[in-house]
């Protein structure tokens, strides 16, 4: 099968490698989605072909009946891209539900998988104890693991940018598209994982790119920052709530400030190991600290501060201007343009899986009567 090479908003063909992210819309981004993955697409908009997907079917498996949240959650984590640096210049922005090649698709990888695999997933088992979801769930819910693989695999991308906690179901994409690729395109079993696609097969092998914090801690010193746990630090918040959050934050001990401290279980100091850009001042700090040298918590909750206002403050000025009238719009304008983007994407690589699984009856177009 041959065709055209997809068309990046620059207008020029694609001749990078490609990742593929994204977010399901649960509400504003906060710190800990920007150190696990948003930096790293910022990063490697430059050097990759970006497909960045608004998992917004992902968000129905637990919120169905919530759906103008969901859409509202939606504009904001656009918002919430834009404004920490993603180019829609530069980088497609899809919405999962206006790529129909990705529902077809979710349908025949369900059938390479077992459904017991699908519910060993870590990462699933997670969620439904963190949500309380009990039997609960909905019959969706872990059909959105194997979706998750379909909003991937239909961008064919080499690498997958994620945080650490959503490395299981990266793994399990891998399952996917290895299985596909040898009982449909006869790669042998055997094969390494980079020679994949020129022994024929559809997809390549992804690998999960984890960013430069696996798990960042919440505000309230253990539990992973989270919306749901109340614990988060959000892009969007102001120099006053980053204030009284991270004032707010449990040292991890309970001390005189001249008195010697453990800075190794002080949460205080992981975020000035990942925010403070002097890292020699924060290695000053931990040894003053550990000496009682009349360093007192409150100390280094103020660089703290003022680390993350500095990496907040133009994040900030640039979500300001999609606030005021007609900002939803102009987000919405970004939404249908990058989608149209990626459904020539993900219509190629339908095209190919049903080719090679004997559904080529036809192309698309002409079986729906709507061919020009």
């Amino acid at each position: 099968m041959t065709s055209k090479p997809p068309i990046l908003p620059t207008g020029q063909p694609a001749t990078k490698r490609r990742i593929l992210t994204g977010d399901t819309p649960t509400g504003r981004l906060h710190l800990g989605h920007f150190v696990g993955s948003l930096e790293n697409r910022i990063r490697l908009q430059g050097e990759y072909d970006c497909y960045f997907l608004l998992a917004n079917m992902h968000a129905f498996t637990t919120r169905a009946e919530r759906f103008a949240d969901i859409r509202q959650d939606t504009i904001e984590i656009v918002k919430d891209w834009l404004a920490a640096g993603i180019d829609p210049g530069r980088s497609t922005i899809v919405l999962q539900t206006e790529v129909p090649a990705i529902a077809e698709l979710s349908w025949f990888f369900a059938m390479l998988v077992p459904f017991n695999r699908v519910m060993r997933n870590p990462t699933l088992k997670t969620e439904i104890e963190s949500k309380g979801l009990g039997d609960s769930y909905s019959f969706g819910f872990p059909m959105y693991a194997v979706g998750q693989c379909a909003d991937i695999l239909a961008f064919r991308p080499d690498l997958v940018p994620v945080g650490v906690d959503q490395v299981a179901h990266i793994e399990m994409c891998r399952e996917i598209a290895r299985r596909f690729n040898q009982v449909y395109c006869a790669v042998d079993t055997h094969a390494e994982d980079q020679r994949h696609e020129s022994l024929g097969g559809v997809f390549p092998i992804p690998a999960a790119l984890v960013g430069r914090v696996g798990r960042l801690v919440g505000t309230d010193g253990k539990q992973k920052m989270s919306k749901s746990l109340d614990n988060a630090i959000f892009l969007s918040d102001t120099p006053k709530q980053v204030k009284k959050k991270i004032g707010a934050m449990y040292p991890g001990q309970t001390r005189d400030p001249d008195q010697p401290g453990d800075p190794d279980i002080n949460p205080v100091f992981d975020y000035a190991d990942i925010f403070v850009k002097d890292q020699a001042f924060v290695a000053d700090l931990r040894e003053r600290y550990r000496k009682g040298d009349n360093l007192g918590d409150g100390h280094i909750k103020a660089y703290v501060i003022e680390a993350v206002n500095e990496l907040l403050d133009p994040i900030r000025e640039r979500r300001a201007r999609f606030e005021g009238p007609g900002g939803d719009d102009t987000v919405i304008d970004i939404i249908r343009a990058g989608t149209r983007r990626a459904n020539a994407v993900a219509e190629e690589t339908l095209a190919m899986a049903k080719e090679r699984m004997g559904l080529n009856f036809g192309a698309r177009a002409e079986m729906l009567g709507t061919e020009r």
